[in-house]
């Protein structure tokens, strides 16, 4: 694998920061599960495009008729991109993940209402709480967080058909587990349920393969987010079939909705359009567009065996660290992205994310990551602790968390796995200095 050329396409990577000493260090990005920087092609094309920017739909300029060709002809390009049929699905383009399943949610609503969606204890909140208006049950997991197939199997039986959707992430945001989705989708097609895969962390980083409709392991639904995939220019994806959109009326209505409308009368256009209400985000879609030529272009096979490779690497380093709890299964490499959870012992996983950002230019994140009952099964957290958390609104359970992307190396997980080992070996000096540290750091970054 050629990490130099990965590294080359990417914004920033050479990029200095402020540590607390005074001095400026190299940034060291491994927060890419929350976003990602942007490729380099993506920004070329942003700005070849830019003076040719304008409305989309219903105009007759040049500009107009160009731009709105670009977004239309985007919709293949998203679909090719994770093999979905676009003579049976649609795609819809809104601002992000969260969004995208917010409108499934609310699409489905009259629908399925009266019936049970499966979610499981491992999703981040935009695929739990959006479903709780519905008759919604847990699919657990294991102790060490991976999806129970076993239990899902069982409750899909117990439900007996009136299971409308089950609803999991391709790959977790704290774990780094992949999901067996297309296993998934063929146990929950046979008890007629269809299957959404939040695909925010799974698609950046691996292939994936929604599969023919006449397949029992198709994928029904799909939803991810471009800045998760080097396009961060505020643009999501729904996928679905383009059946399941007929005839609803948009969650919402508005301008670029509708075909027809009279005080008494109104047909909305057909999907996507009257799904996609407002002025749609021309760029956003052209940054997607090109994140996804490149990143065809590498091959996403070869960036998940790279990621992979990085993975291995920062978890043998790890686990000869002392005082290092790692949440995950180091057994099944494979079967997860680039993503590793983990505490020291006795330090506040706030103060190891300020010591990694202060003293090694490291950024990572730190907390429950948006999928709390997850990281309260990880910790182990009694029903009591739980209770108490919520009487007292305290954040203090959490991880620390590294995430990699294409353009991270083994060189910066070296320098990583020295500043953790730095860290155990004098974990009450480090308490002390940073305990009362509560603001951030800010300073223009020097010029790279």
């Amino acid at each position: 694998m050629n990490s130099t050329l990965y590294r080359n396409l990417v914004v920033g990577t050479n990029t200095r920061v402020p540590l607390i000493n005074g001095k400026y260090g190299q940034a060291i990005n491994f927060d890419n599960a929350a976003t990602t920087p942007a490729l380099i092609t993506v920004v070329q094309e942003i700005l070849r495009f830019l003076p040719l920017y304008s409305s989309v739909h219903r105009g007759f300029g040049y500009k107009s008729q160009l731009s709105t060709k670009l977004y239309e002809d985007s919709r293949n390009i998203v679909a090719k991109f994770v093999s979905a049929d676009p003579k049976y699905n649609t795609v819809i383009f809104v601002k992000n993940t969260t969004e995208a399943i917010n409108k499934l949610s609310n699409i489905l609503y009259k629908k399925y209402k009266d019936y049970i969606v499966l979610s499981t204890d491992m999703e981040h909140h935009s695929n739990d709480l959006p479903w709780r208006k519905y008759n919604i049950d847990y699919v657990t997991v294991d102790e060490c967080g991976r999806l129970s197939l076993k239990d899902l199997k069982e409750k899909l039986e117990m439900y007996s058909g009136k299971v409308a959707l089950v609803t999991l992430t391709g790959a977790s945001n704290i774990t780094g587990y992949k999901n067996p989705i297309h296993e998934v989708a063929k146990l929950a097609h046979r008890y007629g349920a269809k299957v959404l895969v939040d695909g925010a962390q799974l698609v950046p980083h691996s292939p994936v393969d929604m599969k023919p409709m006449n397949s029992e392991e198709h994928i029904d639904y799909l939803a991810f987010s471009a800045h998760k995939m080097y396009a961060p220019f505020g643009i999501g994806v729904l996928i679905g079939p383009k059946e399941d959109f007929k005839d609803v009326p948009p969650d919402y209505p508005g301008g670029g909705t509708v075909d027809i409308v009279t005080h008494d009368y109104i047909k909305w256009f057909d999907t996507p359009h009257k799904d996609e209400s407002g002025s749609p985000n021309v760029v956003g879609v052209v940054a997607l567009a090109s994140a996804i030529e490149t990143l065809s272009y590498l091959g996403m096979e070869n960036i998940e065996k790279y990621e992979n490779t990085l993975t291995r690497y920062a978890l043998k380093a790890m686990s000869k660290i002392p005082h290092i709890k790692i949440y995950c299964d180091g057994t099944n490499l494979n079967d997860r992205i680039g993503t590793i959870a983990f505490n020291i012992e006795g330090i506040n996983h706030e103060i190891v994310a300020k010591i990694l950002s202060y003293e090694g230019g490291i950024a990572v994140r730190n907390g429950c990551f948006c999928a709390q009952p997850y990281v309260q099964k990880l910790l182990k957290m009694s029903k009591k602790q739980i209770e108490e958390r919520i009487r007292t609104g305290s954040h203090e359970p959490g991880m620390v968390r590294i995430s990699f992307g294409m353009y991270n190396t083994k060189r910066e997980i070296d320098v990583l796995i020295s500043l953790l080992n730095k860290i155990v070996t004098n974990r009450k000096r480090y308490i002390e200095k940073y305990k009362n540290i509560t603001s951030e750091l800010y300073f223009k970054p020097e010029n790279s």
